[in-house]
């Protein structure tokens, strides 16, 4: 089924919203507290972005893998062997020392990410009515977002108290929240949680005009101003001379932008139902993110970054649910794992991108500079997507998926 033909499950939808805001608090706890680790330890751009190479990869490259995966097995036992996995390797990470063994279980750990998340998304829409999609993604997207808005700031303050151990010993523990939503959760996807179920539907990207466009064109900004996560902790840390925890305030702003987004345009979302014009809204609220970046490359004091990293995060929170409520739109139900791992593996491969030119220009340019081009990048990305965009709404037609019109419709991150 698309969406639950009964009432929405409202206590699964706030089951997985809470092990989503938990373990997304730990993934970012222990991504800034390397991040400010390798920094501190002299490590350059390079090593930087090797270690955001390593989170990423394992959601490209997996992501065909990874999509049947959530599509075929019980989503009650990913969510379990998951989330006992990925606690094992997060407590092998806290005893790490070696840079090479550090970035090898980080990219195990990104590997489970790479089934969890689709496998959390695609479960979603089965947990409520049409209608109630773009609530439930709302409070979805703010859980997670409040784990994240807390993780930069706490790990500021453990990394200068602590040290880097300490931080990645509670995010073993945080994995272990996805382990309790599955036991929990009553809401199950897959043939063997559906008796009768049919056989999985065949689905491509490029079946779907208007989703491939979206995708395409989320991924191209990404790819123009994603190097901005590479540049950010040397632009806040030795440009504008902030201390860690200072870095971990202005970091977690933008989250707390995301997170205003997702509560706004998540009552928006049930005003506005065409996809086409979400997916336009989405590129627009892009652009406003790479506008956000290319003005913080103006600031003199690190604090001068918190408006526009929330207004950036504010835009960037709006991209996530419209982009959701998208794919839950006008994907089958039997291939919504593919569908997101598919988006993820995108979004990611195009970070990438960001990362592998960010980490080497960092080391023979100044942050700040670079910092503007990241967001122009951005820009322009925005400014050639646009019109393939406003094409594919013109022309194609309606969903497959869009139910009668008496059914009304109920949407990652672009910046730092």
């Amino acid at each position: 089924m698309s969406f639950t033909s009964d009432g929405s499950r409202w206590s699964d939808v706030y089951l997985a919203a809470g092990a989503r805001g938990v373990s997304a608090c730990g993934d970012f706890l222990a991504a800034t507290a390397l991040a400010l680790a390798l920094q501190q330890a002299g490590a350059g751009g390079v090593a930087v972005s090797g270690l955001l190479l390593a989170a990423a990869l394992p959601l490209a490259v997996l992501a065909p893998v990874t999509g049947r995966i959530a599509d075929r097995v019980d989503s009650r036992k990913l969510l379990i062997v998951a989330g006992i996995g990925q606690a094992a390797v997060c407590t092998a990470l806290a005893f790490a020392e070696h840079s090479l063994v550090i970035i090898a279980l980080v990219a195990v750990l990104a590997s489970g990410l790479a089934v969890t998340q689709p496998t959390l998304a695609a479960l979603l829409p089965a947990m409520v009515r049409r209608e109630d999609l773009a609530k439930a993604s709302g409070i979805n997207q703010t859980a997670g977002l409040i784990g994240m808005l807390i993780a930069p700031a706490l790990a500021g303050v453990l990394v200068g108290q602590f040290g880097v151990r300490v931080p990645l010993l509670l995010d073993a523990v945080s994995y272990l929240s996805l382990v309790v939503a599955g036991l929990l959760i009553r809401t199950r996807r897959a043939p063997a949680a559906r008796p009768g179920a049919a056989v999985p539907v065949s689905w491509r990207l490029r079946d779907d005009r208007l989703v491939a466009v979206m995708v395409g064109a989320i991924a191209a900004v990404v790819a123009g101003v994603g190097a901005i996560n590479v540049i950010e902790v040397f632009f806040i840390r030795a440009t504008l001379g902030a201390s860690t925890t200072v870095f971990g305030l202005v970091s977690g702003t933008w989250t707390a932008g995301m997170l205003a987004g997702a509560l706004l345009f998540g009552r928006l979302g049930r005003r506005w139902t065409q996809p086409g014009r979400l997916v336009r809204i989405s590129l627009l609220l892009a652009g406003a993110t790479c506008a956000a970046v290319l003005a913080g490359a103006g600031v003199w004091h690190a604090l001068l970054l918190v408006p526009l990293w929330f207004a950036g995060g504010l835009c960037n929170g709006g991209i996530n649910v419209f982009t959701s409520v998208v794919m839950a739109q006008r994907v089958p139900a039997a291939a919504r794992g593919r569908a997101f791992a598919a988006m993820g593996a995108a979004v990611q491969g195009a970070g990438m991108v960001g990362y592998l030119v960010g980490g080497p220009l960092v080391d023979h340019f100044a942050p700040r500079p670079l910092v503007a081009a990241a967001g122009l990048a951005g820009l322009v990305a925005v400014a050639v997507c646009l019109p393939v965009v406003r094409r594919a709404e013109r022309e194609i037609g309606p969903s497959p998926q869009v139910e009668p019109r008496h059914a009304q419709p109920a949407g990652d991150s672009v910046g730092p």
